[in-house]
This record gives structure tokens, C-alpha cells and sequence, in this order.
């Protein structure tokens, strides 16, 4: 029997960003179901993220990993004329094109080693709550840990596996999909694009290592999503968005064979706190990635889960229902963000996957 004083399910950004800051005081075990780390679309990380590097001691750590610059953005959204923002006024500097892979794997191993005990790949076979202890059955390579903690983290991602088991449950908001495509290419000015298409919206980014990720995002309802889970109608699809085409094309975009489909809807936890425990990242909120705000997001509840986490265990009052707060308050502001941001493409507003969201904008 292994005693903690923390569990976090989940080895995602957010769960080993609560590990890392946690388990220099504490007794932190991490367990994540997966013996690697799956690809990933790849995904930007805006430059406010850098402040949170800071905060936890991690910046000149994640300065010296390879991941690609990212100076902004371009998009042909409400017009046919593309159009550039940057960040170049920024007052936290450029953002970034992460190696998905890479990154997630970096946050794991600090996380261990600032004491972190993992299990992976494992798995929750029993959980139970005895007075103010937690005890767990933890299935394993080798057979069963049993695990006792004063507090739970769900980091489970968008399955909030925890959470869900104690009662919680996730409200959905959408059907938005995505299918996507990895491969090579050269040159490129270091800028996301996005593209809006009568049935969706593609999006495109450079990765370190001279590649690039193409994917396509409409709701997984529509016969649209069809082509999101076909990597050979993607790649024949792509041409109805001109400006993607003539991208792809200048860059010399080469697919290969890394590609997937996946869920890309917006959802919320209600509720995401309960005695003795809370939900953190894509477990508590998951963004569309048009907000591009997907994986600050994973940081920042992260961060704030390990602050209410050492708060719980050192008695203060209030501290759940704060976070429960704090959790509703990001969701208020990124929901009327993405429904004003969807609200300005009215070009095809007799086409279901954009009625769906004008509606919502009204």
C-alpha cells in the first residue's frame, strides 16, 4: 500500500503541471493509462504562456527545447481577402509551434523529477472514499498497487474519467471534429492559417523539423465529417479553400501517413470540485481550437489545481468553491468569445455547421 497525500489521474500538460508544482511538498502520485505518448495534432502555445514558465521555474528549461517560433496568425474568415495579426506588440514576444510529443514528454519528466511517483501505463480498478481518505486499486503491468491519498486530480482529459465516476457530468455544447494530417515541408513565415469553408474551417501550422500539420474541423454529425475521417478525401477536399491550396503549395506540403480523427467540441464539468477532489485541463474544460487557447488553458488550471490542491490539504476554507468559481469564469468569457468570433463568418449562414453557430452568436 502506497501512501499519498495527492493522486492525479492523467500525465497531460495539466495533470504534470499540477504534479510538478505539488511534489516538492508533497507526496504526488501520477498515473497515466497510456505506455507512450500518442501523436498529437500539434498545437501553437501563445506568448502569455511564457509568464507561466516563470512563475514555476520552467523557462529557461523550455527555452532550450527545439520547439518552432510562432509570430501570429492569418485567416480568410468573413471574406475572401486573407488577413494577418501578429505579435509583434505583444509585450510577452512571439508564441510558439510546439512538438506535441516533445512537450507533453518534458512536463512528465520534471514532474518526476521534482519527485513524482508514475505508474504508466495503469489504470483505476476500484476507487473508494473512507472518512477523509481515498483508496485506490491501481492495475498495473506487473498487477495491483493500492494507493491511499488525501485528494484526487482528474487530468483525464475530455473523458474525465474521475469525475465522472463521483458524479460529475459533462455538458457538450457542440459536435466540432476534426481530422487531421501530418507531413513535410520547407519554408513557411512561422504564421497559424485558417481557412472557412462553406461545411467547416481548415487549419494549418508549421512543426519543428521542417513539417507541417493540415487539418480540417467541421461537426462530426454532418456528412462533412465524412472527409475529416478519410485521409484521401482531406487531401482531395482541400482544394475548394484557395488560399490554403496556394499555402500547402509554397511550402511544398508532402503527407505522410500520421493522421487521425478526434473530438474537438466545447464542454464544461458541472460540477468540477467535490470533497476531496477537482477537475483540471480538458477534464474540467474543453476549448474548441479555433479559441487557440487549448493547452494555456491546460497550464493555467493546472497551476490553479495545485494551488487549491495545497490549500485543501493545509485546511483553508472556501478554497473548492474558489476554483469552482474561477473554472466558471474561464468558461463564461471563452464561451462569448468563440460565439462573437464565430458570429462574424456569415457566408454561409444556410449551411447547417454555420446556422449552428450563428444561432448560438444570436
Amino acid at each position: 500500500m502506497i501512501e499519498a497525500d495527492v493522486i492525479i489521474v492523467g500525465a497531460g500538460p495539466a495533470g504534470s503541471t499540477a504534479a510538478l508544482n505539488l511534489a516538492p511538498t508533497r507526496r504526488v502520485v501520477m498515473i497515466e493509462r497510456r505506455p507512450d505518448i500518442p501523436p498529437r495534432i500539434g498545437e501553437s502555445l501563445v506568448p502569455a504562456a511564457r509568464r507561466l514558465f516563470t512563475d514555476m521555474g520552467l523557462w529557461p528549461s523550455f527555452e532550450a527545447e527545439p520547439h518552432a517560433h510562432c509570430y501570429g496568425n492569418r485567416s480568410v474568415w468573413g471574406s475572401n481577402e486573407p488577413v494577418e495579426s501578429d505579435f509583434l506588440r505583444d509585450p510577452d514576444g512571439h508564441g510558439w509551434h510546439l512538438d506535441r510529443a516533445r512537450f507533453d514528454a518534458w512536463l512528465c519528466v520534471i514532474a518526476v523529477s521534482r519527485g513524482t511517483q508514475l505508474f504508466a501505463p495503469a489504470r483505476v480498478a476500484n476507487l473508494e472514499r473512507s472518512g477523509e481518505t481515498w483508496r485506490l486499486s491501481l492495475a498495473t503491468a506487473t498487477g495491483l498497487v493500492g494507493i491511499t491519498a488525501r485528494f484526487l486530480i482528474d487530468a483525464g482529459g475530455r473523458a474525465a474519467p474521475l469525475a465522472r465516476q463521483l458524479g460529475a457530468r459533462r455538458r457538450r455544447h457542440d459536435r466540432l471534429a476534426c481530422g487531421w494530417i501530418h507531413g513535410r515541408s520547407f519554408g513557411g513565415n512561422g504564421l497559424t492559417f485558417i481557412e472557412a469553408v462553406e461545411d467547416g474551417w481548415w487549419y494549418s501550422a508549421p512543426l519543428p523539423n521542417k513539417r507541417r500539420v493540415l487539418a480540417f474541423h467541421t461537426d462530426a454529425n454532418l456528412a462533412s465529417a465524412g472527409i475529416a475521417r478519410d485521409r484521401d478525401a482531406m487531401l482531395r477536399h482541400m482544394t475548394s479553400a484557395t488560399h490554403l491550396s496556394e499555402l500547402l503549395s509554397s511550402v511544398k506540403f508532402t503527407p505522410d501517413q500520421r493522421s487521425g480523427f478526434t473530438a474537438a467540441h466545447s464542454a464544461h464539468l458541472a460540477p468540477c470540485t467535490g470533497e476531496g477532489w477537482l477537475a483540471t485541463g480538458d477534464a474540467a474544460l474543453s476549448f474548441d481550437p479555433l479559441s487557440s487557447q487549448g493547452l494555456f488553458n491546460a497550464l493555467y488550471t493546472g497551476l490553479a489545481a495545485a494551488e487549491t490542491t495545497e490549500g485543501y490539504l493545509s485546511k483553508a476554507s472556501d478554497i473548492l468553491p474558489d476554483y469552482e468559481r474561477a473554472i466558471a469564469d474561464i468558461w463564461y468569457a471563452y464561451a462569448e468569445r468563440l460565439a462573437f468570433w464565430y458570429g462574424t463568418e456569415t457566408r454561409w449562414g444556410d449551411r447547417p455547421f454555420w446556422r449552428r453557430r450563428l444561432k448560438a452568436a444570436s
